[in-house]
This record gives C-alpha cells, sequence and structure tokens, in this order.
C-alpha cells in the first residue's frame, strides 16, 4: 500500500490486502477520505493537511498496517517534522524567558539596539514584552490598556527590519487606532512614518494602491476589519509581492474572536502571507476559552499553537463546567507564545477619585424629574399585566428617560430606539416645560461645570468632560463657548465597521490639538462610545469631569485610562470628578458602576480569566430599574 500527497491531497493506493473494512471505515468516516478516481485508492484534498498525514500513518504504525511513502511524500514528512521541531524549540525559548530562564546576552543585544536606535526610552515592561515576541517570532501581547503595546511591537518592528527580515507594517484594526498608530510611529523613532490608510474613499482607487510597485510602498499600512473582508483578494497580492516583507498586526484583536465570524475568517485568510505576525489586546478572553482560537490560529496559520485535538478538549472542559483543566490545557498551548503586562506592574501613580459633587436641581429639571419619575412607578404597578418582553423593553426604556433627566431635560422630546410609552402627555403643561426648557433656565450641573472650568483654566489645567448623549455634549460645548472659553467636541459611536477616514481625521485633530500643551485648546467635550477606545490624553490632561454617566462599565473603564497610561501617569496624577443631582439615578449608576470595576480589576490581574471590558453590561437598565422601583 502506497501513501502519496499531491498538492493539498493524500492520496492512499493498493490497499485491497492491507485494509480491513473497519479500518476503510475509519479513514472515510473518521478523516474523510472518499474513493478516489483510480481503482483501489482513497484521497483527501484540505488546505492543511499535515496533521491528518501524521494521524493517518500514525495510526497505520498502530495497527501494524504496511504501507510505503512515495518520494513526495517523504520529502513532505520531512519537511513537517522540520516545521514541528523549529515550532517546538520557540515554544520552549518563550516557555524559558517567562519563567526567568533565558539568554542573557541575547537580550543584552536586544536591548543595546533599542537604546542605540529608537529615540522613545522604553519601560522595563516594554522592553520584556519586546524581546519576548523577538524571541517567539509570531506572537501576542495581552497586556492591559495603557501599558504601551504599540511601543513594543514597533521596536520589534525596527529590530526585524535592520535584520533585512522586514520592510513593511500592515495593522488591522478600528479606525479609531488609525491615528495613534501613526503618533506612536513618530514619537517611538523621532520621524514621521510614510504611511497609507486602506480604508474609505474611493474603491476603486484604494484597490489600486494594492498593485503600486514595491518601490513606490509605505512602511504603514492601516486598514479596518470591513475593509479587509471587503478587499481580502487584493490584499494577499499585496502581501505576496515580491519585495514585500510584512510584519502584519492584528490590533484590538477581540474583534475576531468568534468562530466563523466574517471578520476572523479575513484576517485568518491573509495570516500565512506576512512574514512576522502579532495581535494585540487587552482583553484576550472575553467568554470563553474558545476565543483564543482564532488568536493564535491567525498567529500559527499550520495549526501549531493549539492543534485539534486541543480545541476539542478544551471545549469538552467547559462544557462540562471545568475551566480549571481547559485553562491549564491553553497554559501548555498557548502560555509561552504571549505576554501579558498587568496594571500593577505598570508603576503608574494612583489616581484620585474625588467625592461626587451632589448639586440640588434647578426649578424646572426638578419639576420634570419628579413627574417623571411617580409615572414611571404609576405604570410600574400595571407590568404584571404585559409579557416579559414587552416589560424588559418598558423598563429599559425608563430608565434611559430617568437618565436623560439627569444629563438634559430637554432629550426627554427625542423618541428612544425600541420605546414608545408616554410618560409624558404631548398636550400638557410639562411637555410644553420640556419643549421650552432651554429658554427657562440653565441645568444646575452646568452652572457648576463652568466654575469648575474656570478654576481649572487659572491654573492652566485641561480637563476632558465625558457625557453620554449627543445633545448634552453639544449643549455643554455651547455653553463654555458663549461663555469665553475655546474647547472642541468629539461625539459618535466608536467605529466598528468602516466609517469615512475624514471624520477620523477630524477626531484625530481635535485630539493632537488638545494634548498640544501650547496650543491653547484646554477643554475637550467627548463621548465614551466616541473616545474611550484606542485615544491617549494622559501627557497633558490629568482632570476628566463626568457630567453624567451610563451603566456602560466597559465604555466607563476605557474612558478612566485615557488619562492614567504609561508615558505620563508615572509622574501626573489623574483626578477624576463626578457630577451628581441629589437623590437621582445619578448615585445608583455611580454605585453599580464602582460595584462592576472592582470586580473586573481583581479579574484583569490574572493571566488566563475570562472577562471582557463588557461582561458586565448585560440587562443593566433592567436590573436598574429591579432596584430602583
Amino acid at each position: 500500500m502506497l501513501v502519496n500527497v499531491s498538492k493539498n491531497s493524500i492520496i492512499i493506493s493498493g490497499y485491497s490486502e492491507e485494509l480491513r473494512p473497519n479500518q476503510i471505515s475509519q479513514i472515510t468516516h473518521f478523516w474523510g477520505f472518499t474513493k478516489g478516481s483510480k481503482e483501489n485508492t482513497y484521497e483527501i484534498s484540505s488546505e492543511r493537511i499535515d496533521s491528518i498525514l501524521l494521524k493517518v500513518l500514525d495510526y497505520f504504525d498502530k495497527r501494524g498496517i504496511l504501507y510505503s511513502l512515495s518520494p513526495a511524500c517523504q520529502k513532505y514528512i520531512s519537511k513537517i517534522n522540520s516545521k514541528i521541531k523549529n515550532f517546538e524549540n520557540i515554544r520552549t525559548l518563550g516557555k524559558e524567558y517567562k519563567d526567568g530562564n533565558f539568554d542573557s546576552v541575547q537580550f543584552n543585544v536586544f536591548a543595546l539596539f533599542v537604546n542605540n536606535n529608537i529615540p522613545r526610552k522604553l519601560k522595563e515592561h516594554q522592553l520584556k514584552a519586546a524581546f519576548h515576541l523577538y524571541l517567539v517570532g509570531n506572537g501576542a501581547n495581552f497586556s492591559v490598556p495603557g501599558s504601551g503595546k504599540t511601543t513594543a511591537i514597533l521596536s520589534v518592528y525596527e529590530k526585524l527590519k535592520s535584520e533585512g527580515k522586514v520592510n513593511l507594517l500592515f495593522v488591522v484594526g478600528p479606525p479609531a487606532c488609525f491615528g495613534p498608530w501613526r503618533t506612536e510611529f513618530k514619537e517611538t523613532f523621532g520621524r514621521p512614518p510614510d504611511w497609507r490608510i486602506l480604508a474609505g474613499g474611493d474603491p476603486d482607487e484604494r484597490k489600486g494602491e494594492y498593485f503600486s510597485p514595491a518601490s513606490q510602498k509605505a512602511e504603514l499600512y492601516l486598514t479596518t476589519f470591513q475593509t479587509l473582508l471587503n478587499d481580502q483578494n487584493e490584499v494577499i497580492t499585496f502581501l505576496g509581492q515580491q519585495g514585500i516583507e510584512a510584519l502584519l498586526v492584528i490590533d484590538e484583536a477581540h474583534y475576531i474572536k468568534q468562530i466563523e465570524g466574517n471578520w476572523a475568517n479575513a484576517v485568518l485568510g491573509i495570516s500565512e502571507h506576512a512574514q512576522y505576525r502579532c495581535v494585540l489586546t487587552g482583553t484576550p478572553i472575553p467568554r470563553s476559552y474558545t476565543d483564543v482560537f482564532n488568536l493564535f490560529d491567525f498567529l500559527w496559520p499550520g495549526g501549531e499553537a493549539i492543534d485539534s485535538d486541543t480545541k476539542i478538549k478544551v471545549q469538552i472542559h467547559e462544557e462540562r463546567n471545568d475551566p480549571a483543566s481547559a485553562k491549564e490545557m491553553l497554559k501548555e498551548s498557548i502560555g509561552p507564545l504571549f505576554y501579558r503586562v498587568r496594571k500593577s506592574e505598570l508603576g503608574l501613580i494612583q489616581p484620585i477619585f474625588h467625592p461626587p459633587y451632589v448639586l440640588k436641581m434647578n426649578k424646572y429639571e426638578k419639576l420634570i424629574y419628579d413627574a417623571i419619575q411617580h409615572k414611571i412607578r404609576s405604570y410600574s404597578k400595571q407590568d404584571y399585566l404585559k409579557n416579559i418582553d414587552l416589560v424588559r423593553t418598558l423598563r429599559k426604556g425608563r430608565i434611559i428617560r430617568l437618565r436623560q433627566c439627569v444629563s438634559y431635560t430637554k432629550l426627554l422630546s427625542k423618541a428612544v430606539e425600541d420605546y414608545r410609552e408616554k410618560l409624558i402627555v404631548d398636550e400638557s403643561d410639562l411637555a410644553r416645560l420640556i419643549y421650552d426648557y432651554d429658554d427657562l433656565e440653565v441645568p444646575a450641573k452646568l452652572e457648576y461645570l463652568k466654575q469648575f472650568v474656570s478654576n481649572l483654566q487659572e491654573t492652566k489645567q485641561k480637563v476632558v468632560i465625558w457625557a453620554y448623549f449627543i445633545d448634552t455634549l453639544k449643549l455643554i460645548k455651547n455653553y463654555l463657548t458663549d461663555a469665553g472659553f475655546y474647547c472642541k467636541l468629539i461625539y459618535g459611536d466608536t467605529p466598528i465597521v468602516q466609517t469615512a477616514v475624514s471624520e477620523e481625521e477630524t477626531r484625530e485633530k481635535i485630539r493632537d490639538e488638545f494634548v498640544d500643551a501650547n496650543s491653547g485648546l484646554d477643554i475637550l467635550v467627548a463621548n465614551p462610545a466616541a473616545c474611550a477606545e484606542s485615544i491617549s490624553l494622559h501627557k497633558t490632561c490629568y482632570h476628566a469631569v463626568y457630567y453624567d454617566l451610563s451603566y456602560n462599565c466597559a465604555q466607563y473603564l476605557q474612558s478612566l485610562d485615557r488619562i492614567h497610561r504609561v508615558g505620563g501617569s508615572e509622574i501626573n496624577q489623574a483626578h477624576y470628578y463626578f457630577l451628581q443631582y441629589e437623590n437621582t439615578i445619578d448615585q445608583d449608576i455611580k454605585a453599580n458602576l464602582e460595584q462592576k470595576a472592582e470586580k473586573m480589576y481583581d479579574i484583569i490581574e490574572e493571566d488566563y480569566s475570562i472577562y471582557s471590558l463588557d461582561m458586565f453590561e448585560e440587562d443593566d437598565e433592567v436590573q436598574a430599574y429591579e432596584r430602583l422601583f
């Protein structure tokens, strides 16, 4: 019996005497072989036949089935064994390094290169993370937000480039990461990058960029998950061109956690066409241990990191509610291939969370808040008559209405998605008060904020003011501008799918002006949905005011990190201030966020904890309703 390989196929021929019926059943039903075009042959085709071939031969050996290998098969197995040996050496290097047993000479050579060739001086934890990636070649950085992951990756890129192994960076991530990559590139290397954004704009013009000569290539390419999905074939062509040696980076890699998701498949489809690969995320295991499968399949597209047997066993352990065994299997498989810096290792000064400024509502906003709250209590008695889905929708909508009340009364005139309940009759006096609110009074929070900002201006301190509703953001910005302050506004949902690049450029320019110590722009008004991820403000801004809050702990924690990060917060203390109306939903929201944040910080310090920044967000408004009513 002969075993042969041809392109992506395994062919078994001449098996008539060697294989019994149950053994034929094994290779057909278990591994998926089918009868070949020639007599007495079985074949299987696959993009990755390595593991199947080794398992079939191991099966034959254990059962004493005689076979011979074709010259092509012998050569292919030799290649597989060489790849396996190389990977195991890499895994050993990664494990020894994380265990503290490593070649100090090699580390010192790397550190000397970084110190002599990279203007930005790396922190100790950044240098350690960078060397780990350099050792393993294709690795993951799971360090917490604000730890300086981008700088570590750029340092490795520069070292590989000096060795002639790469000549450009190709970054895939959300649009919000574009500006930070360009900024970090310049601040790390002391020179601006030659960059291209392969997203948005004219599709034909964009796709033409993939086919420009290698001599005209930029050094930094930035694209989104959605654009990659649309341009996957062009990206493969680009990465495969002669003269292109790419370090391929997936930023905010938790976006590709979903197995068989479109974005994940697009990322996996291009992985083998890059010389080196890296994934960056501070939340590697959002809800299940299987969430890391895509990340390491991208890093090692041959399936070396987590083989199919390990994946099956991890899933079984999770289904049996045995996370300890799943964790242990992953620790052995991927532990050596990622590096993680914890928040406690960053050496940052602890921030100050000032006690909330609890204010009395002004006349009309209190009148309307009390009326809304009274109406909700009245309506809640009738909830048992409705079906559960409708009740949940109503309760969520009512909580949003209360949040609007403590943010900006006039928000009550706007519709809430999926919520049509009338808390105020259109023809009533209260409805007219809401409609005419801007002519009647200024919210008490806004009056207090103006004085607070004025005090900060006297000491030339920059401040970011966070609020959640767009109309509230506009109100704050216009009011402060009319009062003579120079401030700018960033709002809009953080892009997950592609949006216009021009929008990102506008946000980036505002951010750059704000962080410029001499720009005169000392007040930034923003909502966490637009500004909480990927944007750093910490080098010149140490004060953040929360005009209102939502129950979204993910955005809250990310917003805290904007002014509390590596590269400034080691010497400058961050200050957080909260504006609240007394005896309102404001107190419940802040208490709830504090409880969730405490749980999150306890979990984040662990390597293999299942967590994500949005893991506590399900049905927050409904739960709040049950607490309050």
